[in-house]
């Protein structure tokens, strides 16, 4: 019988083995670089954000439209009966019946000419009152020409007309788009490696908190020997302080275990669009925190913040087109003055075929040439547009201004911030070596009773903190290089990153 429940007890623990097994969740290492790649094909603000360059690009397309030729085809059938007329020879019925086919091919090109390619031949037949005795009253006849003409603006409209304008604007829409894209994968990238840091620091701020549990673990197990002893007083409230410290170093570990899972978390909201096939998966940091000194250049800092930073190509673009806006006022003021002109071939007979071939023998030119001028009497309309959008052209130069001012400043506090992250590193490495030396002495007093449990534990707690700190300060130098990184604009080119990466 003993036997028999040995063996059940040794299965329910193998089960309850292989249960913990199957439920502890798989561990996938992944270096920075592997978290990057990720973020970069599955996070949704890069996804969404990917899709404004294409609509611009869309867009674009859409203003050339203006330079589509457009074709038309017409045909008409008319019929008119004005009853009968009475006359010397007799009354007679007037009836009308006419066809009429146009067609034509209009358009614009890209220097304001307006062009127009157009043909038309119409018929018309019928009964009317005879004019003689002799004549039938029957007609037919048809006639038509096809030829081409043209309009050339040459002040009004011909530097810059409406579709140039929506050209223009539709160009510098891509690239604000495009500097958008950029903004945004900046702005992903930088979270990702903040996220990646912090996810490492709460991995070893947890190993921290269990070798401080395990501390206290081991002074309330030494004490509780002393006390059994008799070495410590068991009314002196030692294991008390022990017991107590235990539990704070619990609660710490408790804590520490949460800002882990949520740091994980975050992460993974960063890296996936898929969280369901993430949430059982334990990201393990491939990469431990190290400090690698960097040089720091302030004007350096300031020549790539200049050049590299989105918003300020943002920036400089809506210059850039309020200028051409304009340019195209300006050009509205002028008076309209056109050069016309047309040319082609008429074509006359009975039937249809026959006026159509009098094209073809090309011995009925028609031409025409002019020009047509016309002034407004009054430009309150464009004077006032010219100077409103040259007040918002130096308001947007004042805005370019302050926005070049504010990206010295965050990139000069982000080179102190770095210098004063990798100060920290040092000092933050010294104390925690000074506190394990401290906490070692302390409790080599201890041992031979010239100390006390307070003092033992409070150097514990000094240690615990000194840990903390130190790998905080790593932590804290890594994520202000990323940061300055951001503040410059060079954040894709410190990872190689390619905007062309899906």
């Amino acid at each position: 019988m003993k036997k028999y429940c040995a063996s059940l007890l040794f299965l329910a623990a193998s089960l309850a083995v292989v249960s913990a097994q199957t439920n502890a969740p798989a561990v996938r290492a992944m270096s920075l670089s592997d978290c990057l790649n990720e973020a970069l094909r599955h996070n949704f603000d890069v996804q969404v954000e990917r899709y404004e360059p294409a609509k611009a690009l869309l867009n674009l397309n859409a203003a050339y439209a203006g330079y589509d030729p457009t074709f038309s085809l017409s045909g008409t059938h008319s019929h008119n009966n004005l009853g009968f007329e009475t006359g010397v020879y007799g009354t007679f019925p007037n009836i009308s019946d006419g066809n009429t086919f146009s067609s034509g091919l209009t358009g614009s090109l890209p220097w304001g000419m307006t062009y127009g390619l157009t043909g038309n031949v119409s018929e018309n037949y019928g009964l009317s009152y005879p004019s003689s005795v002799l004549s039938s009253g029957n007609y037919d006849s048809s006639s038509g020409r096809v030829g081409v003409n043209g309009r050339q603006p040459l002040l009004k409209n011909f530097w810059i007309d409406g579709t140039r304008l929506l050209i223009s604007a539709a160009k510098n829409n891509l690239k604000l788009s495009e500097q958008g894209l950029r903004q945004q994968l900046i702005t992903t990238v930088t979270a990702v490696e903040n996220a990646y840091y912090e996810l490492i620091y709460a991995r070893e701020n947890l190993k921290v908190q269990q070798q401080a549990l395990a501390l206290a673990e081991k002074q309330l197990a030494d004490d509780k020997s002393r006390v059994n002893i008799g070495t410590v007083a068991a009314a002196g409230g030692t294991i008390e302080q022990d017991e107590a410290q235990v539990a704070q170093n619990h609660a710490n570990l408790i804590a520490a275990q949460f800002t882990l899972a949520t740091d994980e978390n975050a992460l993974k909201n960063l890296i996936t669009d898929n969280y369901r096939e993430w949430h059982d998966t334990a990201i393990e940091p491939a990469a431990t925190l190290e400090a690698v000194r960097q040089l720091f250049d302030v004007q350096d800092s300031w020549g790539k913040g200049m050049t590299l930073r989105p918003d300020l190509a943002q920036a400089k673009v809506n210059v850039e087109q309020q200028g051409i806006q304009l340019k195209y006022d300006r050009n509205q003021l002028f008076p309209q003055l056109d050069l016309t002109g047309s040319y082609g071939y008429n074509g006359a007979g009975r039937e249809f075929n026959e006026a159509l071939g009098q094209y073809a023998t090309a011995n009925r030119p028609y031409y025409t040439y002019g020009a047509e001028f016309s002034i407004p009497l009054s430009s309150t309309k464009a004077r006032n547009s010219i100077k409103a959008n040259k007040a918002a052209e130096q308001q947007l130069l004042l805005k370019l201004k302050q926005l070049e001012q504010n990206v010295m400043v965050q990139i000069d506090n982000g080179v102190k911030q770095a210098q004063a992250a990798w100060e920290s590193v040092d000092a933050t490495q010294k104390a925690r070596t000074y506190a394990e030396a401290a906490l070692k002495a302390e409790q080599g007093k201890y041992a031979v009773g010239k100390s006390t449990t307070f003092t033992v534990l409070q150097l514990q707690n000094n240690l615990t903190a000194a840990r903390s700190q130190e790998i905080r300060s790593l932590a804290n130098y890594n994520k202000a290089l990323a940061n300055l990184a951001q503040q410059e604009g060079s954040t894709l080119e410190r990872r190689k990153v390619d905007l062309r990466v899906k």
